[in-house]
């Protein structure tokens, strides 16, 4: 997909919106989360100070980085820098208003290639949570794609208790984004290949899912959305380090 180079528009913002930032270069850039508080048109956007692994990720006035968002199904990216930094009395980044903005049109629930580790836990008929198998901890498994509306994992060993309808619980990593965990999910579908055992899983926002950020804003819907944003979209053509 082609990216749309266009004005900063302040319409492209929204108290509230949650935000993706890459702050900083080369080995020190960090990818976190923040939030938009506010700004003033064509002068800075105000954001709360992201965290990273409880410390607040370190920038100075200059520090260039990259903020993406998403804004009615369309990515939006635009480059920036650290105007001013605030501790107290509430921790926040005041980041220079985008001279122009480049918009990618995403397709609806993208899905994306994954390979990370997963829990996998069910709940008995009366909401009690149990592990699969009645064994000492949820089963291990791989998560082999993403996308807002589900995903298909992998299973070494097949539980008697899985079985299409079947509401599961999912507890995984979004790399660089955040740790999910009571994340519920119906099974769509089943197969066996090669020895192990292969789930689609449509997911249920409940309002019980969490997500423990490396940085702050947005909640697991929100996350899973970026996390997609992030590998279905090649940003070679926008990088921290590229002029403003």
């Amino acid at each position: 997909m082609e990216p749309e180079h266009a004005p900063a528009q302040s319409s492209i913002l929204k108290v509230g919106l949650p935000l993706q930032l890459v702050i900083g270069s080369g080995q020190d850039t960090v990818n976190c989360g923040s939030t938009l508080l506010g700004w003033r048109e064509r002068a800075w956007l105000i954001c709360e100070w992201p965290f990273h692994f409880g410390q607040a990720v370190p920038c100075e006035t200059g520090t260039r980085c990259l903020v993406r968002s998403m804004v009615a199904g369309k990515l939006v990216a635009y480059q920036s820098e650290v105007c001013m930094t605030q501790m107290s009395p509430l921790p926040l980044l005041y980041l220079a208003f985008p001279r122009r903005t480049e918009e990618i049109h995403l397709r609806k629930h993208a899905r994306v290639a994954s390979n990370e580790p997963l829990l996998l836990s069910q709940t008995t008929q009366s909401g009690a949570m149990l592990t699969l198998a009645h064994g000492p901890a949820p089963i291990g498994g791989l998560l082999q794609d993403l996308s807002l509306s589900g995903c298909r994992i992998m299973l070494k060993r097949a539980p008697d208790e899985l079985v299409l309808g079947a509401t599961v619980y999912l507890e995984f990593e979004l790399i660089g984004i955040g740790h999910i965990s009571k994340l519920a999910g119906a099974i769509k579908n089943i197969a066996e290949r090669d020895g192990t055992l292969l789930l689609g899983i449509e997911f249920r926002y409940d309002g019980k899912e969490s997500i423990e950020f490396r940085g702050w804003g947005g909640n697991v819907q929100k996350a899973i959305e970026y996390s997609v944003m992030q590998r279905q979209t090649d940003w070679g053509f926008l990088t921290p380090t590229s002029e403003p």
